[in-house]
C-alpha cells in the first residue's frame, strides 16, 4: 500500500479595501513585536496604513490580569488610511483579559481569533470573568466570529526536542500568532525571518526556534479547516518615491539630525527618562555619525540646564520631557526666554496630571506650554500631527528657534510617537533653507570704542545676535535678571522692563511673518469648519471625507504653528457659518480661538487616553445646526 501525502488544498481569496487588527495579551506576550512585524510586513505589501500601539500603566502588572494588557491595532488598506481604525475587524487575543478589554473595540461580525489553551479557571478569575468561560455561554461572543485556536499547545509541539525551556516556548507563540495572521491576510513571511535573523544572530537555538514557530502558524492556516478563506489587501496609490515604515519618535530623531545637518550646528541632545518621550533618547543616541551628543541627566531640571549651557555655547540645544516633565522645567524655559537662546523643547504628551496616564495619549498640555511659565514669558509652539510629519515640525522647530532667537516648544503626543505610518524619505533639496550667522565682530561704538552689545535686534525679525562664548572682542554677559535694552545690563528700570517685556512678545508675534499660508482641507468656504490641531488630523479629515460625501459643504485646518497663530485664520473662519474643535483635553485651543477671534467655537473633548475616532468627530459635525 503506497503512502498518503496530505497535500493543502488552495483556498479562495476575498479582495478587502482595507482592514483593522488588534493584537492584545499580556505585556510578556510580546503583542507590541508581534504587530510591529505585521506591520513591517504590510509596508512590504505596499499598503498604506496607520498603527497605534496601546501599553499598559504598570510596569509589573500581574500576568492575566485586565490592567496589564497590551495591545497593537494596525489599520491598513489600498485606500487612503489615516487612523488606526475606528473598529476592530480581527482581534487576536492571547488570553481572557485581552478579550475582556478589547471586545467593545471590535465590529459586530468581526473576528475574534483567540488563544484557547489560556481560557483556564485561574485566568478566567483574574480577566473579571468569574467561573463564566465566555466561549461557552451563548452571549458574550455570539455576534461575532470565533477561531478558537491552541496557540500554546501548538507552539509546544512545534519546538519539542528543541532544548528550550518552559519560558522561551511559551513567549514563542507569539510568533505562532504572528504567521497565522500573516497567512489569512496574504502578507509576506519573509520580513519578518529576516528580521529574526538580525534579532536572534547571537542565539541561533532560539532564532531557529522562532523561524520554525513562525512557518508553522503560517502553514496551519493553510491546511487547517476552520478558516476557509484568505483576505488580500492590494497595494496602495502613494506619490512615487522611496518609503520606510516610520514611528514618530523616530521621525522626531531624524528631523533633529536633519536640522543639525543643514544648518552646520551640532546637536546636542539632552533629557530625563520618562514615558512617552525616553525612546527618543534611545533613537539619537544610535546617531553618533553624525555627531550627535546625547546626554541622559539626573532630572529635568539638569536637563533643561545643559541644554541651556549648549545653546549658550553655540549648539542646537534640543531636550524632551512628557507632561509633568515640563512643569519641572518652567523655571528653566523663563530663563531661556530672558536670555533669548536659541533650544527646542519638546513635549511628547501624555494623560494626566501628575503621573497620571503615562503610556496613554493626550492633548491636555497646550495651555501649559502656551503660559505655564512666572512673568510674561511668550515663546512660539509648533505641533506636529502625523507620524512622518514629526520630521517636518522637528525640523521647523529647530529654524524658528535660531531664527527668532528664542526657545521654542513642539508639541506631539503618546499616540504619535509610538504610532506609524508609511513615510516618502525625503530629498535634502526639498527642505527649507536653514543657514545660521554667527555675531564675528563688535556692532555698537561705546564711548568711542568697538563694542558688543548682546541685545542689539535684527530688524524683521527682532532676534538678538548669537555670539559664541569665547569669540576675540565679543565677551558678554547673560542671565536671568531682566535685561537693559541693547547693553543686556542688569535693569531695575520700570519702563526699561516693560519695554523689554513687550519686545520680546512683538519677537514671537514677528514669527507669524514667516507662517505660510494656511492650507483648508476639504471646501475652502461652507457650513463648518474643523479646527483641530496635534495628532487629530488623521480622524478629522476622514470625518470631512464622510460628511463631504453626503453633499455638506465641510472644511478642515490642522494648525502648526499654535503660538503665534497663522495671520490668515481669521480671513478664513470669515467663510464659513459654524465651527468645531475636536481636541483630547476638556477644551484648551477653543479657549484661545474665543479670545481671540470672538467666535461660537463648538468644543468635542474627549480625555480617555485613546485617540478619536473619526465616527465621533463625524457625529459631531452632523449635530450642527445646518447639519442636523
Amino acid at each position: 500500500m503506497s503512502a498518503s501525502v496530505e497535500i493543502a488544498v488552495p483556498k479562495p481569496i476575498k479582495p478587502l479595501s482595507e482592514a483593522t487588527i488588534l493584537f492584545a495579551g499580556d505585556s510578556g506576550d510580546g503583542m507590541q513585536l508581534t504587530g510591529s512585524q505585521f506591520t513591517l510586513a504590510t509596508a512590504f505589501a505596499q499598503n498604506d496604513l496607520a498603527t497605534l500601539p496601546d501599553f499598559p500603566a504598570e510596569i509589573r502588572a500581574p500576568a492575566g490580569t485586565t490592567y496589564g494588557v497590551s495591545g497593537f491595532q494596525l489599520h491598513f488598506g489600498s485606500v487612503n488610511i489615516r487612523t488606526p481604525g475606528d473598529e476592530v475587524d480581527l482581534l487576536v487575543a492571547m488570553n481572557p483579559a485581552a478579550l475582556k478589554v478589547n471586545l467593545p473595540r471590535v465590529r459586530r461580525g468581526g473576528s475574534i481569533m483567540i488563544n484557547v489553551n489560556s481560557f483556564k479557571p485561574h485566568n478566567l478569575k483574574l480577566a473579571g470573568y468569574g467561573t463564566v468561560n465566555p466561549l461557552e455561554d451563548e452571549t458574550t461572543l455570539k455576534d461575532y466570529q470565533v477561531f478558537e485556536v491552541e496557540l500554546s499547545r501548538m507552539t509546544e509541539e512545534a519546538l519539542k526536542g528543541r532544548g528550550l525551556d518552559r519560558q522561551a516556548v511559551d513567549r514563542s507563540k507569539n510568533m505562532f500568532a504572528l504567521g497565522l495572521t500573516l497567512w489569512l491576510y496574504s502578507r509576506p513571511l519573509q520580513p519578518a525571518i529576516n528580521w529574526l535573523e538580525q534579532k536572534f544572530a547571537k542565539q541561533p537555538d532560539l532564532q531557529a526556534a522562532n523561524i520554525h514557530v513562525l512557518k508553522k502558524g503560517y502553514h496551519y492556516g493553510e491546511t487547517t479547516e476552520d478558516f476557509i478563506a484568505q483576505y488580500e489587501v492590494a497595494p496602495a496609490t502613494l506619490t512615487p518615491g522611496v518609503y520606510r515604515a516610520v514611528r514618530g519618535t523616530e521621525a522626531i530623531a531624524m528631523g533633529l539630525v536633519a536640522a543639525s545637518s543643514q544648518s552646520g550646528l551640532q546637536l546636542f541632545y539632552s533629557s530625563y527618562p520618562i514615558t512617552p518621550a525616553s525612546e527618543l533618547l534611545h533613537q539619537l543616541s544610535r546617531h553618533k555619525n553624525f555627531g550627535v551628543k546625547t546626554f541622559q541627566a539626573e532630572d529635568e531640571i539638569a536637563a533643561i540646564g545643559a541644554t541651556i549651557g549648549a545653546s549658550f555655547g553655540g549648539n542646537l540645544g534640543v531636550c524632551a520631557t512628557s507632561g509633568p516633565g515640563l512643569t519641572l522645567k518652567a523655571e528653566g524655559i523663563g530663563l531661556a526666554v530672558m536670555m533669548e537662546l536659541p533650544m527646542v523643547i519638546i513635549n511628547v504628551q501624555r494623560g494626566g496630571p501628575s503621573t497620571g496616564l503615562p503610556t496613554k495619549t493626550e492633548q491636555s498640555d497646550l495651555l501649559q506650554a502656551l503660559y505655564g511659565r512666572s512673568g510674561e514669558a511668550p515663546l512660539p509652539v509648533v505641533a506636529a500631527s502625523t507620524p512622518g510629519d514629526c520630521f517636518y515640525a522637528a525640523y521647523e522647530a529647530c529654524r524658528v528657534a535660531v531664527r527668532h532667537m528664542t526657545p521654542v516648544i513642539l508639541l506631539a503626543d503618546g499616540y504619535l510617537a509610538n504610532g506609524s505610518e508609511p513615510w516618502r524619505i525625503p530629498q535634502v533639496h526639498d527642505l527649507d533653507e536653514f543657514t545660521v550667522a554667527f555675531a564675528q565682530k563688535p556692532n555698537r561704538k561705546v564711548e568711542g570704542k568697538d563694542a558688543f552689545l548682546p541685545y542689539v535686534r535684527e530688524e524683521s525679525t527682532l532676534a538678538r545676535p548669537w555670539a559664541k562664548p569665547g569669540t576675540p572682542g565679543l565677551e558678554h554677559r547673560l542671565g536671568g535678571l531682566e535685561k537693559e535694552h541693547e547693553t543686556g545690563n542688569v535693569s531695575y528700570d520700570p519702563e526699561n522692563h516693560q519695554f523689554m517685556t513687550q519686545l520680546r512678545s512683538d519677537k514671537v508675534a514677528r514669527a507669524a511673518w514667516h507662517i505660510p499660508a494656511t492650507s483648508v482641507y476639504g471646501d475652502e468656504e461652507g457650513d463648518v469648519l474643523v479646527l483641530g490641531w496635534g495628532s487629530t488630523e488623521g480622524a478629522i479629515r476622514t470625518a470631512v471625507d464622510r460628511i463631504r460625501g453626503r453633499g455638506h459643504r465641510v472644511g478642515a485646518i490642522q494648525l502648526r504653528y499654535l503660538n503665534p497663530l497663522p495671520p490668515d485664520l481669521g480671513a478664513i473662519l470669515s467663510r464659513f457659518s459654524h465651527y468645531l474643535v475636536p481636541e483630547l483635553n476638556m477644551g484648551q485651543l477653543i479657549r484661545v480661538l474665543r479670545d481671540r477671534f470672538l467666535l461660537p467655537f463648538v468644543p468635542l473633548c474627549k480625555i480617555q487616553g485613546q485617540p478619536f475616532k473619526a465616527s465621533e468627530i463625524e457625529a459631531a459635525i452632523v449635530a450642527l445646526p445646518e447639519n442636523a
